[in-house]
């Protein structure tokens, strides 16, 4: 079992604990406002009030025996570095942080954080597909400009199987499963065939959403 420390019990800290708490992890909630660890008191594991800029409080919690540090600091960025800053020199083992804009997100990468989180920037991305294209219900951005976009099954799709449409070969896409009725099926061979009232799921590149699924 993971077990994880999360810094900063904001409205996104928050919404992390509500989450963590339905994985199989432990996890440590911490925050300088005892009023804010309340709020979660019933999802952490344990809670503890301090101040994660001082480097002698973290030394007490200890860091190092933790699979995970999170950092979701987002209305005081210079706590958030100055937290970072101390989990690495405390050799936190991994250290995910949260920025609030661009600049943030690359002055976080280069102290130390493992994984920056932006969370604006994935909700613009977001909404943007959403409400840009006809047929993407749900978004997830990956590396190297490449999403898992859900979208509905195009009509020219229907009743062909994989092998007939070839989608890796003609449009540079791949359809890893198909959701019905809040069911995903991700065995899919070339033989699988699509049919009406399905959303599938496809990699396919960012750039390419609005000319792939703006039919």
């Amino acid at each position: 079992m993971k077990n994880i420390l999360l810094i900063g019990i904001g409205r996104f800290g928050y919404h992390v604990a509500k989450e963590l708490s339905t994985l199989d992890v432990e996890f440590m909630a911490v925050d300088s406002d005892e009023d804010k660890l309340k709020h979660v008191s019933n999802f952490a594991s344990k809670s503890l009030i301090g101040d994660s800029t001082d480097i002698d409080f973290l030394k007490t919690i200890g860091v190092s025996n933790f699979d995970e540090c999170i950092v979701a600091i987002g209305d005081d960025f210079q706590c958030s570095l100055e937290t970072v800053l101390n989990l690495k020199e405390l050799r936190a083992k991994k250290i995910t942080a949260r920025a609030s804009k661009e600049s943030q997100k690359k002055l976080l990468s280069e102290i130390g954080a493992d994984f920056v989180v932006y969370p604006e920037e994935q909700l613009a991305k977001w909404t943007s597909l959403r409400c840009g294209t006809n047929s993407v219900y749900d978004f997830m951005d990956l590396d190297d400009g490449y999403g898992i976009f859900e979208i509905t099954t195009p009509s020219d799709w229907v009743g062909k199987t994989l092998a007939e449409l070839d989608l890796r070969k003609k449009l540079n896409i791949n359809i890893i499963g198909v959701k019905s009725k809040n069911r995903i099926n991700v065995v899919l061979g070339p033989n699988f065939k699509l049919r009406e009232n399905e959303n599938i799921l496809v990699i396919a590149k960012i750039s390419e959403a609005g000319k792939l699924f703006n039919k």
